[in-house]
């Protein structure tokens, strides 16, 4: 089993939170709108369910599920600064390595795994180590959440790969969807990441009709090139279940 040590990402590890503002109390509510629209329905519907979150940062995911009335979900993030901010908030969050935490853990034991770093953070051969641990770790029907880079974005898709000395690989829907089956997962739903959450600015609203706008017109362009691709947000989530025995 890999240690975290050993994981390539040096500078921004794959078990902390880095997509945070700068400030770190504003985006409590920020967040939690982004949360709520992209992932909420992805969860289970227990609310008693055992959630874990990876990278949590200062727990803006398990502060969401809080107010939705979840009542058994653990944020974990390696960088104490992060955690500090939860404590404060009386989150349920703990400073600790991811791979040596999800390890430990029971199999058959968790309901929902939810990353909220995206798994670019981890070279390829460290996702075929990840994805199958948590499976292990899943109930049966428990679902990993997870969120990556799309590839497949003509303006930010090699941006997004070549901006973060850490990011090695982006996917598309089709090999998000790949490497969840090839690792053993079922009922996997591909889904884009809405950044156009904040319904009070008006500006939202112009920015994504023009957005949809844009992505019929990449749309067009891949169907030119014989290419299938339908997602092109910046970012794309999937949620993936453990197959009934």
């Amino acid at each position: 089993m890999l240690t975290s040590d050993q994981l390539a990402a040096k500078i921004e590890p794959f078990d902390s939170f880095w997509e945070g503002p700068s400030d770190v109390e504003g985006g409590y509510d920020k967040f939690n709108a982004f949360y709520k629209d992209n992932y909420l329905s992805h969860m289970p519907s227990n609310k008693d369910a055992k959630i874990l979150a990876i990278s949590c940062g200062p727990g803006y995911f398990v502060r969401m599920m809080n107010l939705q009335g979840y009542t058994n979900v653990l944020g974990i993030d390696s960088r104490s600064c992060q955690i500090q901010y939860a404590a404060n908030k009386q989150l349920n969050c703990k400073q600790i390595r991811a791979f040596e935490y999800v390890s430990e853990l029971e199999d058959n034991s968790m309901d929902a795994i939810f990353c909220e770093q995206e798994i670019n953070h981890l070279t390829k051969d460290e996702i075929m180590v990840f994805l199958p641990l948590c499976l292990k770790k899943l109930k049966p029907s428990g679902r990993i959440v997870c969120h990556v880079l799309n590839g497949a974005n003509p303006v930010t898709g090699s941006e997004s790969l070549a901006q973060n000395f850490d990011h090695y690989n982006t996917f598309t829907e089709y090999t998000l969807t790949q490497v969840l089956e090839h690792c053993g997962y079922d009922n996997i739903k591909v889904f884009p990441l809405n950044l156009y959450v904040f319904w009070k600015n008006p500006l939202n609203y112009v920015l994504l009709a023009a957005s949809t706008v844009l992505h019929g017109v990449f749309r067009a362009l891949f169907i030119m090139y014989g290419k299938h691709n339908k997602l092109f947000t910046k970012k794309i989530a999937a949620s993936a279940q453990k197959p009934q025995p």
